[in-house]
């Protein structure tokens, strides 16, 4: 999980990530967010090959100058990227299509509308060398977000960008390779099977699901974006050197809303006490988490309370789930979603 020190040639890396953000990506935004108000059409924040901008200016790395082809940055690093920033929202009551920006719908002046909050990063696997390029020959998989950390308040003026890393060819991060193994030879060609004219929809890989955290990500890169929608100021307040091991990071904490309560049952009996202790909330000891385990109907404001989040060395003790049921992915999310 060592960067190749001898490809990194892109210094002042804060700096111009802040540029690089006000001039590719906000300012930008604010012009279509005036457009959208006349033309009613999404500002969506496009983020793919400025994604693929921050990715080289937070890892130090330039790009292999070969477009949507080949490598993403001269050490081979795979980019990919999310937004989740003015998704296209739909009303609850007559089921019509309304503008993040619209705060009623534009066909029945309903106040209740359903906000969008699931993009995800998607890789298409399409044969035997593409899954080994992508989870053997390459080192690195660099993932951005874009989303609003206050979503579920419906504040859509503060904007987050994130970046996580995920070394496959290392034994932290392998349920990666796994993942995408399964939805190759489970999904894909079960589906080539059943209907070889029509290609699979690629792989769905839910950010902040369970399997997102399985995999171990190491944040290298957080900013908040204020005043998003008329002045947008931009604050880093999270940035690993792009020569620094990303083995000595811990990964993201994982919330443990996103267990079931066998797994939570599970972990409390063979995950080492001393081990749950030190991640437990303030006032509580392990007999407290002990009995909410053990309650018939597991009471989950209880339990979060107690303990919000295992890491990386706790949850090794879970299992991967099974990820030939394409609709796990969708389940975990809903299930996320109700912790925020």
């Amino acid at each position: 999980m060592i960067p190749k020190s001898d490809l990194i040639t892109i210094g002042d890396n804060v700096n111009k990530i802040e540029a690089l953000l006000q001039e590719l990506v906000l300012q930008p935004r604010l012009k279509a967010l005036e457009w959208s108000k006349v033309t009613k059409q999404t500002p969506n924040m496009k983020i793919g090959y400025p994604g693929q901008h921050l990715a080289s200016l937070i890892t130090g790395i330039e790009g292999a100058r070969t477009g949507a082809r080949g490598d993403d940055l001269r050490d081979g690093t795979e980019v990919k990227s999310c937004s989740r920033v003015d998704q296209l929202d739909t009303c609850n009551y007559c089921g019509n299509k309304v503008l993040r920006i619209e705060t009623i719908c534009p066909h029945c002046e309903s106040t209740n509308i359903k906000r969008m909050d699931d993009s995800k990063w998607l890789f298409g696997i399409r044969s035997e060398s593409e899954l080994k390029l992508l989870t053997k020959d390459i080192d690195r998989v660099f993932l951005t977000i874009a989303d609003y950390p206050h979503f579920r308040s419906h504040n859509f003026d503060v904007i987050r960008i994130q970046a996580f890393e995920i070394w496959n060819n290392t034994d932290r991060h392998k349920h990666f390779e796994t993942l995408m193994s399964n939805y190759y030879y489970k999904i894909f060609l079960e589906h080539k099977k059943r209907n070889a004219n029509k290609t699979p929809a690629p792989k769905n890989f839910w950010p902040f699901s369970y399997q997102f955290y399985l995999c171990n990500p190491v944040k290298v890169f957080n900013c908040i974006v204020t005043n998003a929608n008329t002045n947008p100021t931009i604050k880093v307040d999270h940035f690993v050197d792009p020569f620094h091991d990303r083995s000595n990071i811990q990964p993201e904490s994982m919330p443990t809303i996103l267990l079931d309560p066998m797994e939570i049952k599970e972990l409390i009996e063979n995950v080492p006490e001393e081990m749950i202790v030190m991640q437990l909330s303030k006032g509580f000891d392990y007999s407290d988490i002990q009995k909410t385990a053990r309650q018939r109907k597991l009471d989950w404001t209880e339990l979060t309370s107690m303990l919000p989040c295992i890491n990386e060395s706790t949850r090794a003790y879970l299992k991967l789930r099974d990820t030939d049921i394409i609709s796990v992915a969708k389940s975990l999310y809903a299930r996320r979603k109700q912790s925020f």
